[in-house]
């Protein structure tokens, strides 16, 4: 009993330290994608145009267009992609469906090889899979776990993919337009702002990964600015033959 007792803090530590953060929830992916997309492209948009020496109001007015665009066009894409992945995910799971009902024997030594295979004893692994396999939707969803890598309960969300996506394009977009907004009329501001923005959400996705903040900051810092870099020197030549 005191062994118990003594151990007992030890098992509640673990508990409450071996949680996992949500990797399959559909959100995170398209957030991040979204928001350096929407800095990067909006970013080498205007810099590009502004190489061309033009008006600061059409800077704006390209900024402005290229984020509705572009938050659009990643939110369709997002839905699309997410729900086109659920679909494919459904019709194999109707094919598994389909093979328990018809060939349960086989499915069910199907599953006990599975275990066998993962060092478990051959009669412990067939009594195993035939508990499992009393319950229809319990078998559906084991056999989706090891067959197919799948959870059916947590698939990702079409409407969160494309919200997400939507959401944080235009946020990341809207940076380098800000400064034009508030008054700004040379190109300076709002590349400093786009870059330094690309920096925080570098380093704000290194919370949720293995990297360092400051590797993954100055990461997506060097290829937005790279970008913009390119399409300046770009729009500049066009300007000039033009």
């Amino acid at each position: 009993m005191s062994i118990i007792e003594a151990q007992a803090p030890l098992h509640e530590a673990h508990r409450d330290n071996h949680t996992h953060r949500d990797v399959n929830g559909g959100w995170l992916r398209p957030a991040v994608f979204g928001a350096m997309d929407g800095l990067v492209s909006n970013l080498a948009l205007m810099t590009g145009v502004a190489g061309g020496a033009v008006s600061s109001q059409t800077i704006v007015i390209t900024g402005l267009a290229g984020l509705a665009a572009g938050a659009f066009s990643m939110a369709a894409g997002e839905y699309t992609s997410v729900a086109s992945q659920r679909e494919l995910v459904q019709a194999e799971l109707d094919v598994e469906r389909r093979q328990l009902r018809k060939h349960p024997v086989d499915e069910m030594e199907e599953l006990a090889a599975l275990y066998v295979s993962r060092g478990v004893e051959p009669a412990l692994a067939r009594e195993v899979a035939m508990q499992l396999s009393k319950d229809p939707e319990q078998a559906l969803e084991i056999h989706a776990r090891e067959e197919l890598g799948i959870d059916p309960d947590d698939l990702p969300s079409p409407a969160v993919a494309a919200v997400s996506s939507f959401g944080s394009f235009a946020l990341g977009a809207l940076l380098p337009v800000l400064p034009y907004l508030l008054g700004a009329t040379a190109l300076w501001p709002a590349v400093l702002l786009a870059l330094l923005g690309l920096f925080a959400c570098g380093a704000l996705v290194a919370r949720v990964t293995a990297r360092s903040w400051w590797f993954s900051g100055l990461r997506q810092l060097v290829l937005g600015g790279a970008a913009a870099a390119v399409t300046y020197g770009l729009g500049m030549l066009f300007g000039a033959a033009l």
